[in-house]
């Protein structure tokens, strides 16, 4: 009888330590590929593990606000894909999220330690990385090859392919793009690889940024508008400003090279017309430059909500989605090439991951330069210099008035988001 007693205890207690079958929500952005790659893998992974997830997906347009409405509310999803940089908005004292060190269903050896370090807040490990991304320079060789030009390997050189490009084939070809949000990314990585500094400090949330260093930035990125390297910013306006695997100038060759998430490798290759040849390079380079000035960062995290009625079956989910076989298979490269290894191995052995895909990933990895602070992706920083920038593009304001203009600005939301 005794013995019976202790081997109902011990079952007990076995139950109470396992996820129990659960009903639990999951929310991500993204484009139709991804959603059905997540929507098979969240089928596979419920029925292995005994549970139902419904899918919350929308584009990426909005989705920051939807997400920081519901956590507001407490409305949020057992499991959610967060855009990195908005850990800090969301969790500032690493308490805005579950800690995902205190579940046993997450493996988290198949993640390095600087790759955990890029999930915490405060020390708390609040997300886990589902790959890393970095922008890259991406050409289209056809038309290079079409204008007499080898790729570009500095600045000088896309400088010089400008008039070369007008005179070889026309006022309507350009060998680059960039306004908005890459028109910033330029102006950014520029003064990182002069000056050999971020524009934010990682460490005191200050801009590091001198206004003579910002303005000369600047006063480059129009030296390509002048060259005919990219489209001025009101023509791109005019003509719709669409994103880039939209617009009927990349797609024929016409824009021939632009600055890019090395994750976004099939959504600007496979609109591209029959014949024409995409190529990453990496980052090219400048005289006497202090840094490559690699704009490196975890492209997303997966989270649990702090608020989960279910939280150890959330984790066995996310476990699955990121570490198991069958939700390794059924995600497929749907968000990159992925950080965890088990993931990696597994889809480089099945050839899921092109060699285009690896190869762009390894330049990011093996590229150099200072810490990315995820507050320059904070909607308010992002504004300071867009706004900016494109009044500097527009005539009406010189390039230390924008400079000005934006560590004003800058500093200003980094203020607001520490107190």
């Amino acid at each position: 009888m005794k013995t019976a007693l202790m081997g109902l205890a011990l079952a007990t207690t076995a139950l109470a330590g396992a996820a129990q079958a659960a009903e639990l929500r999951m929310s991500w952005w993204g484009g139709d590929s991804r959603h059905l790659a997540t929507q098979e893998a969240l089928k596979v992974c419920g029925e292995k593990h005994g549970h139902v997830i419904k899918p919350e997906f929308t584009g990426w347009q909005g989705h920051f606000e939807k997400v920081a409405t519901q956590i507001a509310g407490r409305t949020e999803a057992d499991i959610m894909q967060i855009n990195w940089p908005w850990l800090p908005i969301f969790s500032a004292r690493g308490d805005g999220f579950a800690d995902l060190e205190q579940f046993d269903d997450l493996d988290l050896t198949n993640w390095t330690a600087e790759q955990l370090e890029a999930g915490r807040r405060n020390g708390v490990l609040n997300g886990l990385p589902v790959s890393t991304t970095g922008r890259l320079f991406v050409f289209n060789k056809t038309t290079y090859d079409k204008a007499g030009l080898p790729l570009p390997k500095t600045w000088d050189d896309l400088l010089a392919a400008g008039p070369v490009f007008q005179e070889k084939l026309g006022d309507a070809y350009y060998p680059f793009e960039g306004i908005a949000l890459d028109g910033t990314l330029l102006v950014t990585l520029y003064g990182t690889q002069k000056t050999g500094k971020p524009l934010i400090d990682p460490e005191t949330n200050e801009v590091l940024w001198t206004l003579e260093e910002l303005a000369d930035a600047i006063t480059f990125y129009q030296s390509l508008v002048d060259n005919h390297v990219i489209q001025p910013w009101p023509d791109v306006l005019a003509a719709g400003n669409l994103p880039i695997h939209e617009n009927p100038k990349w797609t024929k060759g016409e824009i021939a090279g632009s600055y890019q998430w090395d994750s976004t490798y099939f959504k600007i290759s496979d609109p591209m017309e029959e014949g024409q040849e995409l190529e990453y390079t990496g980052i090219i380079d400048q005289a006497d430059e202090l840094t490559e000035g690699v704009y490196r960062k975890a492209s997303m995290v997966f989270s649990i909500s702090k608020n989960s009625e279910n939280p150890e079956a959330a984790a066995e989910i996310v476990n699955c989605l990121l570490n198991e076989p069958e939700g390794i298979a059924a995600m497929g490269s749907a968000r990159g090439v992925p950080a965890s290894k088990a993931a990696l191995t597994q889809l480089t052995d099945e050839g899921v991951l092109k060699p285009g895909q690896i190869a762009a990933q390894e330049l990011v990895i093996g590229a150099e330069g200072p810490a990315i602070h995820p507050y320059m992706e904070h909607p308010d920083v992002r504004s300071a210099m867009e706004d900016n920038l494109e009044l500097f593009a527009y005539g009406e304001i010189d390039a230390e008035t924008a400079a000005d203009e934006m560590i004003y600005a800058i500093q200003e939301a980094l203020d607001d988001i520490k107190s």
